[in-house]
């Protein structure tokens, strides 16, 4: 993906294979800024002059349309138009390994256990216990060597609503009450010392709620399909040109991050900021999926099928990574 080819190109150009190129969003869909130049910049020498002789040399790929210095020595890149519009094909026929990268090829991390939340005492136990194991996934799906990972417990799904065991803990509680998903993610996306969900909000049917949204934004993406291919139509032709809504290309610059997302919440050894972005992610996808572009039957194009295949295939690879499921209604 997008992100995941910047940071290869960056690191060729720059003739060093293990620095980060600590990519942030550039000032518009398809724009990467990176401060790799000040991390190689030694004593005495300008940024500006590495960050100019690095764009000289990124010019040279056919897929990048301007690299050029930006402030006292950052390096922005943009990509053409085809590029950031044909990552809906790239993304959709990649499935699970959209998400992949080499960022972390040569490093090892501790595998650990899967969880079963329920058996867990108390909120913070089961974030921390949730957090190894999340961090480990993510580490291995950006090119990390997992060592010894424990054999998988299988964890029997939650009844909503059914008697709680007097014996049974809070996080056993809510998982009786919101669901074993609407849990998981709840702990997935609370930072170390955060705040303990409440089950009572994670249970809520409303897209303010963080652990409902993002499971409804798929089952958004998957309407569109499902509508289309019951009036006959399917992702076909793509021209890359049709893509143009100021949305839709924000939604696609969101899904070329997800390779780095993954890198860079599995380095710093937190997964709830991984599942921060599935949460932006999420309310792009339905944003872009609620306008005229998706819900109207002239509109709907094969472009905006492939688009609208490419959001359901990132958000369904970022739940899968978080082990959230993915219903197609809700």
């Amino acid at each position: 993906m997008i992100t995941a080819d910047l940071r290869r190109a960056l690191l060729a150009a720059a003739a060093h294979d293990d620095a980060d190129p600590l990519l942030r969003p550039g000032p518009g869909p398809g724009s990467y800024a990176s401060s790799l130049p000040f991390r190689l910049a030694r004593p005495g020498r300008d940024p500006r002059d590495i960050a100019a002789s690095l764009a000289t040399r990124l010019t040279d790929e056919p897929w990048i349309a301007a690299a050029e210095v930006t402030g006292p020595g950052y390096l922005t890149v943009t990509v053409t138009r085809d590029a950031l519009s044909g990552l809906a094909v790239r993304v959709v026929r990649a499935r699970q390994a959209c998400a992949a990268s080499d960022a972390l090829l040569g490093h090892a991390v501790a595998g650990a256990a899967e969880v079963d939340l329920a058996a867990e005492p108390d909120w913070p136990r089961a974030r921390a216990a949730l957090a190894a194991q999340l961090t480990a996934r993510l580490a291995a799906v950006a090119g990390a060597t997992v060592i010894c990972p424990p054999e998988r417990t299988v964890v029997p799904p939650a009844v909503p609503h059914s008697p709680v065991p007097a014996q049974a803990g809070p996080v056993a509680r809510a998982i009786r009450y919101a669901g074993h998903d609407e849990v998981r993610f709840a702990l997935a996306r609370m930072p170390p010392g955060g705040a303990s969900p409440q089950a009572a909000v994670i249970a809520r049917h409303l897209l303010s709620n963080p652990a409902y949204a993002v499971r409804y934004a798929y089952a958004a993406a998957a309407a569109v399909l499902r509508w289309a291919a019951a009036l006959g139509d399917g992702p076909a032709g793509f021209r890359p040109r049709l893509v143009a809504e100021p949305g839709e290309l924000a939604l696609l610059d969101a899904l070329s991050w997800l390779p780095e997302r993954v890198a860079v919440a599995a380095r710093r050894g937190r997964p709830d900021e991984f599942a921060g972005y599935v949460e932006g992610l999420a309310a792009r996808t339905i944003e872009t999926m609620s306008t005229t572009c998706f819900t109207t039957l002239a509109s709907i194009s094969s472009e905006r099928l492939w688009l609208a295949d490419a959001a359901r295939t990132g958000l369904a690879t970022c739940l899968g990574l978080l082990g959230v499921g993915t219903p197609d209604r809700l």
